[in-house]
């Protein structure tokens, strides 16, 4: 368990060191089961990642109630964001780790609410036609967490309107890319609009390319 706890650690230092979410912003969980509760690590709330040590890593499970009264009890002080990481794990069972971040491009995008069409094909990667852009709501509240399962239908990964973005995967390490790809993604759209509306690719080529990707960076 302390081998994912130091890999909850290594990917939150690298969304200082990318530049993909700086100083205490943004934040990164795994899925695992600890004294056979299912549930998850999660890094704390208002630290900064370089100062990140194992015991401040907290595990929450998958019970919403629990996890309030056990944050209260043991005056525990996970992300403040712990609420939709929850949810996605409840929610999509292929979900292993989480990538939370407040990246400049993807920001810039969700502050207009906008979806990110397919006017590239790598638009695929985040598992659909588009990219969703959920519903604005206050951070830490259950309403931003039912926004986000919504925008991830189908998904793995979506921005937050006004907030950032997340995207999840089969571990750290392929969800820390997905991040790194939506946020290119979204660099590339901004810089493609200022020209004018871009051409959007048709649903039929887009179901090509997602069937293309199904096997596209398994590893």
């Amino acid at each position: 368990m302390n081998n994912l706890k130091l890999e909850v650690i290594k990917y939150a230092k690298k969304l200082n060191d990318t530049n993909l979410s700086p100083l205490r912003s943004g934040n990164v969980s795994v899925r695992t089961d600890l004294s056979g509760k299912e549930g998850f690590f999660i890094t704390p709330s208002g630290i900064k990642y370089n100062d990140l040590q194992e015991d401040k890593i907290v595990f929450l499970e998958m019970d919403e109630k629990k996890n309030e009264q056990k944050i209260i009890d043991l005056r525990l002080n996970p992300s403040s964001e712990w609420k939709f990481h929850q949810d996605i794990y409840i929610n999509k069972p292929d979900a292993i780790a989480i990538v939370h971040a407040h990246s400049p491009y993807a920001t810039a995008v969700s502050a207009h609410g906008k979806n990110i069409p397919a006017f590239h094909y790598m638009v695929a990667l985040a598992g659909g036609n588009d990219i969703k852009c959920a519903d604005y709501a206050t951070f830490g509240t259950k309403q931003l967490s039912k926004n986000i399962i919504q925008a991830l239908n189908e998904r793995k990964g979506c921005l937050m309107s006004n907030h950032g973005q997340v995207a999840f995967g089969k571990n750290l390490d392929q969800a820390f890319e997905l991040a790194e790809e939506i946020e290119n993604i979204c660099h590339q759209y901004i810089n493609t609009i200022k020209l004018g509306n871009p051409k959007i690719l048709s649903f039929e080529e887009m179901n090509k390319i997602l069937e293309k990707t199904k096997n596209y960076k398994k590893n």
